[in-house]
């Protein structure tokens, strides 16, 4: 039997931040059919899936959301590493993953964690055709990177926004990939620079939870914006919300949040074994 985790990544308690699962580091890849129907199956966002290395401390990762592969995630990465140095009690306190964003870390810090990330720098954009008919409202900017950025005039209008998920995931053609927006403004709330929602249709998901990649985009352009390089988020996803700190480091953005272990279960199929 596989075991496998839960995990509530960018919270301090259940029911808060962004689910995972995590499945316990495999000898060897399966097919990558059996891994879709596993991340079909959880349903959660983001299915991290990690496989041995020979150096200790390391481990290659890959995601999964129930319909396809994906480059990078954040939070489910959070969650790996979370179940690595908590759960599984990994010594060193950091471990190191290989991926196809590169090589990836997450180690503790403070009572939570800090993951090492590429910065991603958007460019600015003039107009973006169906953008704002999407949104509902005129953006106040454009912005693009691996996804494409709208900031708004006010929290409360990000907060209120409710938008047409099939015209977002018809969004293509300035962003690395299509049908993946966030949405964002300066915050109102003492303590939080920014806060923001993501929506992702384009990889399957009506709107994410918490996004640890697309702070990558956010950290380093408020970073500039505000003149400083460490920030506080908060992504307001209705009834749950995640809390992410960054710190841009040169080419690199340190993503800093918790992580709660919320279900620890097993996989009583040998779904891994079935050759799909």
């Amino acid at each position: 039997m596989t075991r496998q985790w839960t995990v509530d990544a960018f919270a301090d308690q259940i029911f808060l931040g962004n689910p995972a699962c995590v499945v316990e580091p495999l000898a060897a890849w399966p097919t990558d059919a059996a891994l879709q129907a596993l991340a079909r199956e959880n349903n959660q966002s983001e299915t991290a899936f990690l496989r041995l290395s020979s150096e200790p401390g390391h481990y290659d990762l890959r995601w999964f959301t129930p319909s396809m592969e994906v480059d990078l995630c954040g939070h489910a990465t959070l969650a790996a590493g979370h179940v690595l140095l908590d759960e599984l009690a990994s010594e060193g306190g950091q471990v190191t993953f290989a991926t196809r964003s590169g090589a990836l870390t997450v180690r503790r810090h403070q009572d939570g964690y800090e993951m090492d990330f590429p910065a991603d720098p958007p460019r600015r954009l003039q107009t973006h055709p169906g953008l704002a008919e999407a949104l509902g409202v005129e953006p106040v900017e454009i912005w693009a990177g691996r996804y494409l950025i709208a900031i708004l005039e006010s929290e409360d209008a990000v907060m209120r926004l409710a938008p047409d998920i099939s015209a977002i995931s018809g969004l293509a053609g300035h962003a690395e990939e299509a049908g993946q927006l966030v949405v964002c403004a300066p915050s109102d709330r003492p303590g939080i620079d920014v806060v923001d929602r993501f929506f992702a249709p384009g990889c399957g998901i009506d709107e994410d939870p918490a996004t640890g990649s697309a702070h990558c985009i956010l950290a380093p352009l408020f970073a500039e914006r505000l003149s400083r390089t460490t920030l506080s988020f908060y992504q307001a996803f209705p009834g749950r919300g995640a809390m992410i700190e960054t710190e841009v480091a040169g080419s690199r953005v340190l993503i800093r949040g918790k992580a709660v272990t919320i279900i620890e279960s097993r996989w009583r199929s040998p779904v891994l074994n079935l050759g799909l």
